[in-house]
């Protein structure tokens, strides 16, 4: 009977312990619950390099400092369509030589200073317009051949005037979407150090900058910077649309692998996750267990592709050639570029990389972008054919020895340096290297980190070839900085940028110049049934001459959580990491 009693006590403690250690689970759980039912996390694939939102040169920084900043219009990434932001209304004067926007009133800084017109003309005259002041946007809004910038002058209170010296059919799109800085915060800046005569400009907002220091008008605000962890963001309590956004705390979790990303995401640390490929089949798998949604918002922006050094011209600080002649020569000539484009399996590159979830990419223009040439309304396209390439190799003077090597007319081995950044893209070089050696040709596949990449390009321009991807959208001028024979991003040519003395024997092909010719006309264009005649043109020329040799471009997919409502990812707000989902960010729900 004693027994029995013992027994009966140590089931009931045991019970008591399992309540307990529930209740606790489910304390835990409740807390869980509660931290997270009005936060929203989502990967950032890189760490940030700086807040100054004009100074930045790549995606991620942009992408960090975007929800903090806003522009006098917006573009709304489903319809396509233009919508009010800092300014309420727009209008065109002088048949288009005049762009007037007025300014929405009481609108403030989030630390409590009005924002005003006087913030608009200091953004553009004073910071974008600034010589001084390295900026790739100021490129962008250069109009037409004598590429001069727009005229701002402040009206009145609320209106603001840019004045262009002939039409621009970029101008409200581009004008409009620049984000406006705060002038009682940058003012200070312009002023050149005592030492080396640099604006102190160019070492503000910088990461060591406190981010309670940082100034916006966007939907968010910087709340927390950890390097290589995360960014957080809190609402800005001036944001001009009152009562948004409605999920109070966003965080960036800064994942820069891909594997972790995906392992974190299905472990519920993540609300969204760009798929990649290979990631398809498995998140399709759990979907309604795991209670997310897999979007499919159609080919991505951007483009993949493949280039040659086509730059002639000789280094002056050492009188020594940027190619070595004898591939340069291979490279200047377009019957070997074009036997490269053929001898590209882009299909095994859809299936064995992509799993099948991408498209080939035969233009320059971001296929989702109303400008595009499809090539059933006759873009020239290079399907796989190795037999064609080697055809036309042999037709221009190429030759094969008896191990199937590819020779020039003077005997040399046809060999090259490709090089790639480190990461997505070296399946990609390997495959291509594979392909290329098909042909007998020999390449030599180099993977490195990006920086060493950007410093050939940039500085020394010594390579030989590069596979690298750019992001697009849907208006064809932003890549006015690659097509101008002067740009800054004219990479597979480049001229001399700033200070640099001119490139003796650096040569701007016929075809090259009159690629440039087609982007001013097609941004002088005010006819929308015109202007897309003349980036018809651009893009077939492109097509014919091969500067860039296109690849693939990913299917834009995105799986984000059941809990978080108002999704409506779209591949033209953005490709990079989850941005497509974000770009109504301010309209986004938390269940």
């Amino acid at each position: 009977m004693q027994k029995r009693t013992k027994v009966k006590q140590w089931k009931a403690l045991i019970l008591l312990l399992l309540i307990g250690m529930c209740s606790m689970l489910l304390w835990g759980c409740s807390i869980k619950s509660e931290v997270l039912k009005d936060r929203l996390v989502v990967p950032l694939d890189s760490d940030i390099k700086t807040f100054n939102p004009v100074l930045i040169n790549e995606a991620y920084s942009g992408i960090a400092i975007g929800y903090t900043l806003t522009g006098l219009i917006t573009e709304n990434a489903i319809t396509k369509e233009l919508d009010p932001e800092l300014a309420e209304k727009w209008e065109f004067q002088q048949d288009g030589k005049q762009l007037i926007f007025t300014l929405r009133p009481e609108l403030k800084w989030s630390d409590g200073q009005p924002l005003t017109v006087d913030d608009v003309l200091f953004t553009f005259q004073d910071i974008i317009f600034n010589e001084k002041i390295p900026s790739g946007t100021r490129d962008v809004l250069r109009v037409g051949k004598s590429q001069t910038l727009p005229k701002v002058e402040k009206l009145d209170d609320r209106r603001i005037s840019f004045f262009l010296s002939e039409p621009f059919a970029p101008a409200l799109r581009t004008l409009g979407g620049i984000s406006v800085l705060p002038k009682h915060v940058f003012a200070p800046t312009l002023i050149e150090s005592p030492t080396d005569k640099k604006l102190k400009f160019l070492e503000t907002w910088t990461l060591s900058t406190p981010v309670g220091q940082l100034v916006g008008s966007g939907p968010y605000l910087i709340q927390e910077y950890r390097p290589s962890e995360r960014l957080s963001y809190k609402p800005n309590p001036y944001y001009w649309k009152k009562g948004t956004p409605y999920i109070k705390k966003l965080v960036m979790q800064i994942v820069e692998s891909p594997d972790t990303a995906l392992l974190r995401f299905r472990s519920g640390d993540l609300d969204m996750y760009r798929l990649r490929g290979e990631d398809y089949q498995l998140l399709k798998r759990f979907e309604k267990r795991d209670r997310y949604k897999i979007y499919n918002a159609g080919p991505a922006t951007g483009q993949a592709f493949m280039m040659f050094n086509l730059n002639k011209g000789i280094d002056p600080k050492n009188n020594q050639p940027f190619v070595e002649p004898i591939k340069s020569k291979w490279f200047n000539d377009v019957n070997f570029r074009r036997a490269v484009a053929y001898a590209i399996n882009r299909e095994a590159i859809i299936t064995n990389l992509s799993r099948g979830l991408a498209q080939t990419q035969n233009s320059p223009i971001s296929i989702p972008s109303p400008y595009f040439l499809p090539p059933e309304k006759g873009l020239k396209v290079y399907d796989y054919q190795p037999e064609k390439a080697k055809q036309i190799l042999l037709q221009a003077g190429y030759k094969y020895n008896a191990e199937q090597q590819l020779l020039d007319a003077q005997d040399n081995l046809v060999r090259f340096t490709l090089m790639a950044p480190t990461g997505g893209r070296v399946a990609m070089g390997a495959q291509i290297k594979n392909d290329l050696e098909k042909i007998g040709m020999k390449v030599d596949f180099n993977p490195v980190d990006f920086r060493i990449i950007a410093d050939k390009l940039d500085n020394s321009k010594q390579w030989d070839a590069a596979l690298l991807g750019f992001t697009g959208g849907a208006e064809p001028n932003s890549a006015i900085n690659l097509w101008a024979t002067d740009g800054d991003s004219h990479l597979f040519n480049k001229g001399p940028v700033g200070e640099e003395k001119p490139f003796p024997n650096r040569e701007v092909a016929d075809w090259e110049q009159k690629i440039h010719d087609l982007m001013i006309k097609g941004a002088q264009e005010l006819d929308e049934t015109k202007r897309k005649e003349i980036y018809a043109e651009y893009q077939q020329l492109v097509q014919e001459q091969l500067p860039l040799i296109h690849l693939t471009v990913p299917l834009y997919l995105v799986a984000v959580r059941d809990r978080v409502e108002n999704v409506q990812p779209s591949a033209l707000a953005g490709s990079t990491g989850v941005t497509g989902a974000l770009w109504n960010v301010e309209s986004l729900k938390i269940k």
